[in-house]
């Protein structure tokens, strides 16, 4: 099986035993050895187990993790003063920056000769199931067919897993909901199939999406397409009017580039029907939803703009649209009118809503936004002029009133879905999986906005290795109330070393293997900064190559003795995730220092920093508040018709911990933190 399916089955606890497994020798030795390496606790199939999982678990928590540069970190490192610290750092840098010497890690000239005390820690057991390749297979088709009911852009990692499970296994589609993943289909595998996923309109977005992966451009009205993929395009065109998936009326909304690409790729109508759509497009009139919108707004007749939208485009569009509409109401019954309409089923859209609404301030200071473009996120505060500008602006006794509103639809959209539910009280700490294009893939991940406790006696230490590029960096950045952000990096931390947060050193010279660490005592650093609210953790490569480009890992370990064992221990290893985005720029995961709680991130930055410290980062704190709207237990207790104490009682039970197959009803179906395929399949059942 390929190694694409069994990494994504292992983040969710799952190992796959190949070939024939009754023969394999040594099971009970490699059982052994996962537990005492690893922590790994196999809960079912221990006779399936083999050896060659022993390798393939330290591949994925963690094998021939490169020495950082203080190797007694972080003992030897909090020995040292700042001028030696500091000393040590501009040495380095001058031999691999000055002279140009990147063949070897380097490494401090003033750390001594130390004795690390043997690894005793009582780490956290980590629950596995061995499955065979044939129970892997019918896992995976549910986990695609989950996967592409969600109607929001999937991550990297989960469309990789569900183009190679299509192709492979000439999987039967039966539907795809996603527009962007029926469109990196298309392109990806040019199989006209996918086409009956799709309507005319979405041949832009086909384009846009072409122009940026194949040619690397990002601008649709400057096309530059080769002859093959003119061909292709028209023959996607051709079939969906043969097909009859024609909203030439939506078209409409992208007409100047419609008129472009008509005119780049030569297009010649075949039928009537697709010459009066080429007249159309060439034309001056605009029939767009949104241009008879835009009327009846200019006109300030919000119930006719309301009904234009609505019935156009449906709900979810009027939903989307909610801030310009509201600003502009005058009377109470144009708002009351407004709230009527808001009737959608689409659960996605209200979820996003609720979020929005619900932590939503009247502000007249500048306002950050927050988007997705080709899987990574793009970040636009507003210019002076802007917020000068700025029009669509509603009370927060009108976002209140909409939030109430948007719970209210959402309830009874979800209401009894499923029948009687178990969810273990921790459940509140995790996130609903609504917008994770931009994440990675790896064990451990959690949804953004997730909580872990981290525990009052557990350092935290954050770590990134890479191979294949000289020199990526690891920063931390804190920041108060107020929003001001201390900088815990390489430029700062000569300076800042103490028995709150301890920092490896800058490895400049990594492109055979480079690591770099943080540890944070938390309860220290609340003592020593205690108007910090948050810490933030960042990667970028200051080489200024792409992370897809070169090998990167990050992720966390929590430790209870900061001396203790090998400065990277596989057992305390809470998460190891891949950073393959076509980006410099990575946010980690956070900590909330009022709850003691590691907060996931894990999101993409479209940017070409290669210093953390240069980009805004107060927008970021928006997420540590997700759960606190909706999350894993209150979205399942909607759709509950009971919720059940009684785990036995349970049609479904959501938990964390490990159930024992006796404890439950026979058919009960168990959804954990990091089921997100399943969650994606209910928020758009």
């Amino acid at each position: 099986m390929k190694n694409i399916y069994k990494d994504y089955l292992f983040e969710k606890h799952l190992l796959v035993s190949e070939g024939n497994a009754d023969n394999a020798e040594n099971q009970f030795e490699t059982l052994f050895a996962l537990a005492n390496l690893f922590n790994i606790r196999i809960t079912e199939g221990e006779k399936l187990v083999q050896e060659h999982m022993i390798k393939y678990v330290a591949s994925q928590l963690g094998e021939n993790v490169p020495e950082p540069f203080y190797r007694g970190f972080p003992q030897s490192v909090r020995e040292l003063s700042s001028d030696q610290l500091l000393f040590d750092q501009m040495v380095h840098y001058a031999v691999t920056y000055g002279f140009g010497n990147f063949s070897e890690a380097g490494h401090s000239l003033f750390e001594e000769n130390f004795e690390r005390t043997a690894f005793k820690e009582n780490a956290e057991i980590k629950d596995f199931r061995i499955i065979t390749e044939d129970e892997a297979v019918t896992a995976l088709a549910d986990m695609v067919n989950n996967l592409m009911a969600g109607t929001r852009p999937l991550s990297d990692e989960q469309y990789e897993v569900v183009k190679s499970y299509i192709t492979e296994y000439d999987f039967d589609v039966t539907d795809i909901a996603s527009k962007n993943t029926c469109i990196k289909l298309l392109l990806d595998t040019r199989s006209i199939r996918f086409v009956d996923y799709m309507m005319l309109s979405d041949v832009i977005k086909l384009v846009d999406e072409m122009n940026y992966v194949v040619y690397g451009n990002k601008n649709i009205y400057k096309l530059n397409l080769k002859n093959q993929d003119r061909k292709f395009i028209t023959s996607v065109i051709n079939e969906l009017f043969k097909k009859g998936r024609c909203d030439i009326r939506t078209c409409f909304e992208k007409k100047k580039a419609w008129n472009g690409l008509l005119h780049h790729i030569h297009y010649s109508a075949g039928t009537a029907e697709s010459q009066s759509f080429v007249d159309a497009m060439r034309g001056k009139e605009n029939k767009s939803v949104f241009s008879e919108f835009e009327k009846a707004m200019t006109e300030k007749n919000i119930m006719s703009a309301v009904n234009a939208l609505k019935n156009g485009k449906g709900s979810a569009a009027l939903l989307r649209n909610l801030n310009y509409i509201i600003s502009r109401c005058e009377s109470t019954e144009e708002m009351e009118y407004v709230l009527e309409c808001m009737d959608t089923k689409n659960v996605v859209v209200l979820i996003q809503l609720l979020m929005e609404y619900s932590d939503y301030s009247e502000s007249n200071a500048v306002r950050t936004f927050m988007f997705t473009k080709y899987n990574q996120l793009k970040v636009h505060t507003e210019t002076d002029e802007e917020v000068k500008s700025r029009k669509s602006h509603i009370t927060e006794g009108q976002a209140n009133t909409l939030a109430k509103r948007v719970r209210t639809n959402l309830k009874t959209v979800l209401k009894d879905r499923l029948g009687k539910v178990y969810i273990d009280s921790d459940m509140v700490n995790y996130a609903l999986p609504v917008q994770e294009n931009t994440s990675q893939g790896g064990y451990g991940v959690l949804t953004r906005g997730s909580r872990v406790h981290i525990g009052d006696a557990k350092k935290l230490r954050a770590f990134t290795y890479w191979e294949k590029v000289n020199d990526i960096d690891l920063s931390v950045f804190g920041i108060d109330s107020k929003g001001k952000r201390t900088e815990f990096s390489w430029r700062t931390m000569a300076g800042n070393q103490s028995e709150a947060i301890v920092y490896s050193g800058d490895e400049t010279s990594g492109y055979n293997g480079g690591s770099e660490y943080f540890d944070i005592d938390t309860e220290k650093f609340r003592k020593k900064y205690p108007d910090m609210r948050y810490l933030i953790f960042c990667n970028n490569v200051f080489s200024g190559i792409p992370f897809d480009r070169c090998f990167c890992k990050a992720g966390y370990m929590l430790r209870d003795t900061d001396d203790s064992g090998a400065v990277f221990e596989p057992k305390t290893v809470e998460s190891s995730f891949i950073i393959d985005c076509n980006s410099l720029f990575a946010y980690l995961f956070g900590i909330d220092l009022e709850t003691n709680d590691f907060i996931w991130l894990n999101m993409a930055r479209n940017s070409m920093a290669t210093v953390a410290g240069t980009t805004d980062m107060s927008f970021i704190t928006d997420y540590f508040h997700v759960t606190d709207v909706i999350n894993v237990a209150s979205f399942f207790e909607m759709m509950a018709t009971e919720i059940v104490s009684d785990i036995s009682q349970a049609d479904t039970i959501v938990t964390s911990r490990n159930v024992d197959s006796t404890e439950i009803a026979e058919g009960a179906e168990i959804i954990r933190e990091y089921d997100f395929e399943k969650m994606i399949a209910l928020m758009n059942k």
